[in-house]
């Protein structure tokens, strides 16, 4: 499912997200293709680009404040960012 993710530090995301189990505490937010979404101009721009080629990301839920589903223009840049 891709999702906007608005995180507690007010970063706000759009990425694949997949819920997890794990032991209370851990990570239980699976986020893939994760992008950084400026709202000002609705660019988006790869989170984390310059610290590591991964992919995928664990968060814990905590640090989420809200997710949505995106608008059919914001899914369809996304789509053509991963693609």
């Amino acid at each position: 499912m891709i999702n906007i993710i608005v995180l507690t530090n007010n970063k706000i995301l759009i990425s694949q997200v997949e819920r997890v189990s794990s032991p209370l505490g851990d990570p239980d937010v699976k986020l893939t293709e994760p992008f950084l979404l400026n709202p000002s101009d609705l660019t988006l721009s790869p989170w984390f680009i310059d610290l590591t080629n991964e992919n995928w990301f664990m968060i814990s839920s905590d640090k989420i404040l809200t997710t949505f589903e995106p608008n059919q223009s914001l899914l369809e840049k996304y789509q053509s960012l991963t693609k």
